[in-house]
């Protein structure tokens, strides 16, 4: 039986895919799998027992990625699972600052008396807004969210163009062939009238929009950020907004320093906050976990690679590992002396970790095997399935 820790409140649809072979619970001596949402297990002391952890959503700032992948424990996300619901309010958010819907609300809640409908007539010219067909909105970042987002808004008449220099096969193949492809980023926050931001928060992307990039910003622009807040230079921020430069500043990361910013729209972190897409970020979590668990295959890991091999039912044996020359060799080389013949193999790398499955033929004294394996300098972690 499996033992999955549970960290935070996870949706009941996503515990309920869990079969008889796992007992789910708050308190685990000894753990398989931690399951968690916003638990912040930076400073934790891992068990030995510990194989994988599954977050039920896409930022995994909370966990210590590098710690855990050199302990070969791989940490599973779920991207696309909350893409629906970032998309849907990044368009509504759209309509909020073209169309002043805010100010016009709290104006018109604000009306007392009985000559409501003619001061409504009189003052209503300084909530016109603009429309957004024939807009030019860029969207940074083509993922799940990026690419769905680029699609619709499309539909809906605007004219779209995306930059990711990073952008994966599968993405590409889910943008209409009509959104237009940027590969410079100055010249998309040049000729956008909208910039929305759909990127991770690693090295490279925090503060990419600084001083320098949102002086590129054309006049007048609105900037959407339902990503991190991290990814802006907060004080580069504030000069384009009081300067006008920037016409409004929509995010999901408000703070006190932002608050006090004009043209700001804020919302209190509510882009996955749909009774959907938690269940849907159990479900794939869950699901992903599992399949670990079960066969040793890996989907969707942040801080491993994606291997998956089919599983017919051998013995499995799986060896995370450091991303060095002839591991392979000398992971073979013990299996041979152990006199294990290896029916199928598969290994796959992401930077510095690597990974490789092995069902085996025969079912000798494997237990054997997997101390001799462990021994191999660089191997971080074995199982026997």
């Amino acid at each position: 039986m499996y033992h999955v820790q549970l960290w935070n409140d996870v949706s009941e649809k996503g515990l309920k895919r869990f079969n008889d072979g796992y007992l789910v619970q708050r308190d685990v001596e000894e753990p398989d799998a931690f399951l968690v949402r916003s638990k912040d297990l930076h400073g934790m002391k891992f068990k030995e027992s510990l194989k994988a952890v599954a977050r039920a959503g896409v930022g995994v700032n909370n966990i210590p990625l590098d710690q855990l992948a050199n302990r070969g424990i791989p940490v599973f996300s779920t991207p696309g699972a909350n893409a629906n619901a970032v998309k849907e309010l990044v368009i509504a958010s759209l309509f909020l600052s073209a169309r002043k819907l805010i100010p016009s609300i709290l104006w018109t809640n604000n009306l007392r008396g009985h000559d409501i409908p003619e001061r409504v007539e009189a003052n209503k010219k300084q909530f016109a807004g603009t429309e957004l067909l024939g807009k030019r909105i860029g969207i940074v970042g083509l993922g799940a969210i990026g690419a769905s987002l680029a699609n619709t808004l499309h539909e809906l008449g605007m004219t779209v163009s995306g930059y990711d220099p990073h952008m994966s096969v599968e993405s590409a193949w889910r943008v209409s062939n009509q959104v237009q492809r940027v590969t410079n980023l100055e010249e998309l926050l040049a000729t956008s009238d909208y910039i929305t931001l759909h990127l991770p928060l690693i090295d490279a992307t925090q503060h990419l929009l600084d001083e320098r990039l949102l002086a590129k910003v054309k006049q007048g622009a609105t900037l959407l950020n339902f990503s991190r807040g991290e990814l802006i230079d907060e004080h580069a921020l504030a000069t384009v907004l009081k300067s006008g430069r920037l016409a409004n500043y929509v995010t999901d990361f408000p703070n006190a320093f932002i608050l006090s910013l004009p043209r700001v729209i804020p919302l209190p972190h509510i882009g996955a906050s749909t009774a959907e897409a938690e269940e849907n970020c159990a479900v794939m979590a869950v699901d992903q976990l599992k399949l670990f668990l079960e066969t040793g295959n890996i989907r969707n890991a942040v801080n491993f690679p994606a291997v998956e091999l089919p599983y017919s039912g051998k013995r499995r044996i799986t060896i995370a590992h450091q991303n060095i020359p002839n591991m392979v060799g000398q992971i073979a080389s013990v299996l041979a002396s152990e006199q294990i013949n290896i029916a199928n193999m598969i290994n796959g790398s992401k930077d510095g970790i690597a990974y490789t499955i092995i069902d085996i033929d025969n079912h000798l004294d494997e237990a054997i095997s997997l101390h001799q394996l462990s021994l191999i300098p660089g191997v971080l972690k074995t199982r026997l399935l």
